[in-house]
């Protein structure tokens, strides 16, 4: 069923026009507030934000809604993702909110959203929510001794810095280690660092000087460069590359060569499988992850189980099959063992245990695999289905029969803008790299037709 709201994280869209608007963001409030008004108990709903503009128009609209819906509202402001997804459990709130647009520029905007476990909301749950807010709302608001309360509370960055240093084994020390962290301008700017310092790192920080236009302009984990050369400059030993709400990381060794969310995801799979603490007998990724993973993880004795692109569809694939370790070459990485979604910080300490354990340098450590030549492109498109054309599906199979059983393509549609994404994998970069301009060819005319 198309949705009008939620896409594969949340809602997000241009702030200021559809669905990104504060009326929109008004009704998302005073929907989910009553899709979550159960029982006589004081409902109350916990809301994070990262640093960009628009999140001070989202945030007091949102206020707004749940309140006329007679929740209670706490708001944390610029805090991580993950941290929302925690307080909403350990302050007992009944959901989660973050406003953010994640790794997008800072004139976008989004909303996610958690239940009281801490989970993102399934399908179901957020086709309930779409159904009620373009609905007549008016009859089920609070009455008028019923309306919400809001207020901020004070304490929330250092609860969750706790709570991220406790993930590591309490004699573990980052005594030693030089780390660079680019902090993506975004929501981590102040526990990133500090979670690290007090953890003994040696820390340099870039990028943590939000002004609400500059999260995520060539800084974070979409734009690691800056900080592959702040790693040269200062001879670090690792550097820490979040993006703007911090569900993401990707690591950058004392080369300055990148590391992505495949290879780290490799890394911890192999290090819990050692210690006897994976679950599930491998890991689960999506359909974007190369294929030099599947083939290290299969190497191991282990199986990579694939789903479609968004953490939340990793999540729940790892919670109905056991699984504690998932994530996304993004950088979104799982780890159930500790968070119900990815989280950026979360995920380097684990890395950074790696390190500090083998006492080898991170190019040793972090690199598990030789990536398989990988190509994505995009194409832009505005109205109609070009995937949906007999010319692009015939496109399509001719090209995974050129690059045969060795390889793979995937064309989707992203989730948060409007864009095809063609990708291509094989051992023979050539091949691939002819099979994705083809593709990008087809569809190219197919939109330009339509």
């Amino acid at each position: 069923m198309t949705r009008r709201y939620f896409g594969t994280d949340g809602i997000r869209g241009r702030a200021n026009k559809f669905p990104m608007t504060a009326e929109t963001a008004m009704r998302v409030g005073m929907a989910t507030g009553m899709s979550f008004h159960r029982g006589n108990h004081r409902h109350r709903v916990v809301i994070g934000k990262d640093t960009r503009l628009s999140g001070y128009m989202i945030e007091n609209a949102m206020v707004a809604g749940f309140c006329a819906a007679g929740m209670d509202v706490f708001l944390l402001g610029p805090i991580p993702t993950p941290a929302v997804a925690m307080l909403a459990r350990s302050l007992r709130a009944d959901i989660g909110v973050m406003i953010s647009a994640s790794h997008n520029p800072f004139y976008d905007n989004g909303i996610k959203l958690f239940g009281p476990d801490g989970y993102k909301l399934s399908d179901a749950i957020e086709q309930e929510i779409e159904e009620m807010i373009d609905g007549d709302l008016d009859q089920a608001l609070a009455t008028s001794d019923g309306l919400g309360r809001a207020k901020r509370i004070d304490g929330v960055q250092d609860r969750y810095i706790e709570f991220a240093k406790r993930t590591l084994p309490r004699a573990m020390s980052l005594t030693g280690l030089r780390v660079v962290v680019d902090c993506a301008n975004g929501a981590a700017y102040k526990v990133a660092p500090n979670a690290l310092w007090e953890l003994g790192a040696e820390v340099i920080t870039i990028n943590d000087e939000p002004n609400g236009f500059n999260i995520n302009e060539d800084c974070g984990s979409t734009h690691p460069l800056a900080l592959s050369r702040k790693v040269h400059e200062v001879r670090a030993d690792i550097g820490i590359a979040l993006d703007g709400d911090a569900d993401r990381v990707v690591i950058v060794d004392e080369n300055g060569t990148v590391i992505d969310g495949d290879q780290i995801m490799a890394l911890i799979a192999e290090t819990w499988h050692q210690a006897g603490r994976l679950n599930g007998g491998g890991l689960v990724a999506t359909i974007m992850s190369n294929l030099g993973l599947e083939r290290f993880i299969k190497d191991k004795g282990l199986d990579l189980h694939r789903t479609k692109v968004g953490d939340r569809y990793v999540v729940e694939h790892m919670r109905a099959h056991g699984f504690n370790v998932g994530g996304e070459q993004s950088g979104h990485v799982v780890l159930t063992d500790f968070s119900t979604t990815g989280d950026g910080l979360v995920c380097a300490l684990q890395v950074l245990a790696c390190v500090k354990r083998a006492g080898k340098p991170v190019s040793e450590v972090c690199r598990k695999f030789e990536p398989v030549p990988q190509i994505l492109k995009n194409v832009r498109f505005s109205g109609g289905s070009p995937l949906e054309t007999d010319i692009v599906k015939e496109a399509i199979r001719d090209a995974q029969s050129t690059l045969g059983a060795s390889g793979r393509v995937v064309i989707r549609p992203s989730g948060t803008e409007p864009l095809i994404r063609v990708m291509a994998e094989a051992d023979d970069r050539t091949m691939v790299e002819k099979v994705v301009d083809e593709l990008v060819g087809v569809i190219g005319e197919t939109r330009s037709a339509a």
